[in-house]
């Protein structure tokens, strides 16, 4: 892989993306990614940059940008990508929720409600930055340890972790009520709550719900199964087609518009189509196009079942919001690094984009 060099002027970047994402919210600032990879990829680099000053002064290696393309090496990359951005604004909303009730009409914890735009208070947005930061560099590391997994999203987890332990939340959660173990979702069928139990802030509000579940309308396994099947299949076609892994990815992130809106019951798929994608190419390359869609499928059922696995162990029972696409699309890269080990797939066909 190609990697740009760390410079002064991108962690400057990295901590304005966080502001940024902090600022518009971290779910806006996701699908702003998304537009940014779309753009990206369906119309590549949009000019040659090689000779460009720009490039250099801010130690951008153009041979990067010629493999994202020019909008995928902004929605990737160190103001819009998900772990400057998106976690930045997932840190921020944290923070704030820790402090007062910035939504009264949010039925969870204050600290998950990351479809919100968080203003422009300074200490909120300063934390945005400082994990803005944190991810730039959690990224490079990654990268340079060479980890198998997709070092962009592995931030991104890591992120929510961290943010969880320095604002004083629980690491994972706790099962109350009569939750019969983590995995266990009926006391949000029963509608279950608390009681006279408070939140662990501030603010103190009482009858919050025993399982705040992640997508209320997309949680049952055969469910989630089947649209991680369509949503593979989709997904492993338009990279086909267009010879690009991330295009689908970046759709479905700029998807989430919808739910950032309000559509509550849009569907959240960019841990389906990533894995997908990459595993059609990869898979298709090796085989034949037919075998390289099914393998699409597969991942795409894998990545949704990962997604809702992740959502029960790290943000039903907790107080922050823990992304389970990003812990799914950690596992899923994982396993198509293995495949790439073992020599199933081509090591060079598994793209972890990073700058």
């Amino acid at each position: 892989m190609v990697v740009s060099e760390l410079t002064v002027e991108i962690l400057i970047a990295g901590f304005a993306g966080g502001m940024v994402g902090a600022a518009i919210g971290a779910l806006p600032a996701l699908s702003l990614s998304g537009i940014a990879i779309v753009v990206g990829e369906m119309t590549g680099t949009l000019g040659d940059i090689e000779g460009t000053a720009i490039a250099g002064v801010f130690g951008v290696d153009p041979a990067t940008v010629d493999v994202l393309g020019l909008g995928g090496a902004i929605g990737f990359g160190p103001v819009l990508g998900p772990h400057v951005a998106f976690a930045g604004g997932v840190a921020a909303t944290a923070f704030l929720g820790r402090r007062e009730t910035f939504d009264t009409t949010f039925r969870y914890h204050q600290a998950k409600n990351i479809t919100k735009p968080l203003g422009s208070e300074p200490a909120t947005l300063l934390v945005g930055g400082a994990f803005g930061v944190f991810g730039v560099l959690v990224a490079r590391l990654a990268v340079s340890a060479e980890v198998p997994v997709d070092p962009i999203f592995f931030a991104v987890v890591l992120s929510a972790f961290v943010h969880r332990l320095a604002l004083g939340y629980p690491l994972v959660g706790r099962v109350r009520g009569m939750s019969r173990s983590m995995l266990d979702m009926t006391p949000h069928v029963r509608d279950e709550r608390w009681g006279e139990e408070p939140y662990e802030t501030e603010q103190g509000t009482e009858g919050r719900l025993v399982v705040e579940v992640w997508l209320p309308d997309h949680y049952e396994p055969a469910n989630v199964a089947v649209l991680g099947l369509a949503v593979g299949l989709a997904s492993g076609y338009i990279a086909l087609v267009s010879d690009s892994a991330f295009l689908a990815f970046g759709i479905s992130l700029f998807s989430l518009a919808f739910l950032a809106l309000g559509q509550y019951r849009f569907p959240v798929t960019h841990h389906m189509a990533l894995p997908a994608g990459i595993a059609a190419l990869a898979v298709a390359s090796e085989f034949d196009p037919t075998v390289g869609l099914i393998a699409a499928g597969v991942f795409g059922v894998l990545g949704s079942l990962l997604g809702e696995g992740a959502q029960r162990l790290f943000y039903a029972h907790g107080d922050t919001h823990v992304d389970p696409p990003a812990v799914s699309i950690v596992v899923t890269t994982l396993l198509l690094g293995l495949l790439a080990t073992a020599g199933v797939i081509d090591p060079e066909l598994i793209p972890y984009p990073t700058l």
